[in-house]
C-alpha cells in the first residue's frame, strides 16, 4: 500500500477515534520491541483509544464537528500520518506529504462518521440503534482499519 493510501486511510480513521493518531504511529514504531519503554507507549495508546471509545458514547460528549473538536481531529491527522511516514521510514517527501494526506483524511472521515451516527439514530435499521449500537460499529470499523495499517506497515519500519 503506498505513503499516500496509508497516510489518508489513517487519517479516516482518526476521523473516527482521534486517539488511533498517535496508537498507529506508536505501535508500528515499536513493533517487535519489548524493553519497557517500548511496551508503556503501547499501553498507553491502547489506554488513550480505550477511554474514547468509551467517552465517545457518554450523552455530554461533543460533536466531532463542533470546531475546537473538529480542528484537533484534522491536526490529528496531519500529525498521526506524518508519525505514521516517520516510523516507517518514508523518504523525505513522501513524509512531507503525509500531512496534507492525512488532514484530508481526517476530513473525510470526520463528516462520513458524522453521517453514519446521525443517520444511524434517526432513520437507520433497528439494529443499528440506538446511537450506541452506531457507534459501536463505527469503532469496529476504526479498529479494524488501525489494525490493518499496524500489521501492513512494511517490516524494515
Amino acid at each position: 500500500m503506498s505513503s499516500f493510501v496509508r497516510s489518508f486511510t489513517l487519517g479516516l480513521a482518526v476521523g473516527g477515534r482521534s486517539s488511533v493518531a498517535v496508537t498507529v504511529p506508536i505501535a508500528v514504531a515499536t513493533r517487535g520491541r519489548s524493553g519497557t519503554v517500548a511496551v508503556l507507549l503501547r499501553s498507553a495508546g491502547r489506554l488513550a483509544v480505550a477511554g474514547e471509545v468509551v467517552g465517545d458514547k457518554l450523552p455530554d460528549a461533543p460533536s466531532r464537528l463542533d470546531r475546537p473538536v473538529f480542528l484537533a481531529r484534522l491536526v490529528a491527522g496531519g500529525v498521526g500520518a506524518l508519525g505514521l511516514a516517520l516510523a516507517e521510514r518514508r523518504s523525505a517527501a513522501a513524509v512531507l506529504a503525509a500531512v496534507p494526506v492525512g488532514v484530508a483524511g481526517a476530513y473525510v472521515g470526520s463528516f462520513a462518521g458524522y453521517t453514519w451516527r446521525t443517520w444511524a439514530a434517526k432513520d437507520g435499521p433497528a439494529w443499528a440503534q440506538p446511537d450506541t449500537r452506531a457507534a459501536a460499529l463505527e469503532d469496529a470499523l476504526v479498529l479494524a482499519t488501525s489494525a490493518g495499517l499496524i500489521r501492513s506497515a512494511p517490516r524494515e519500519a
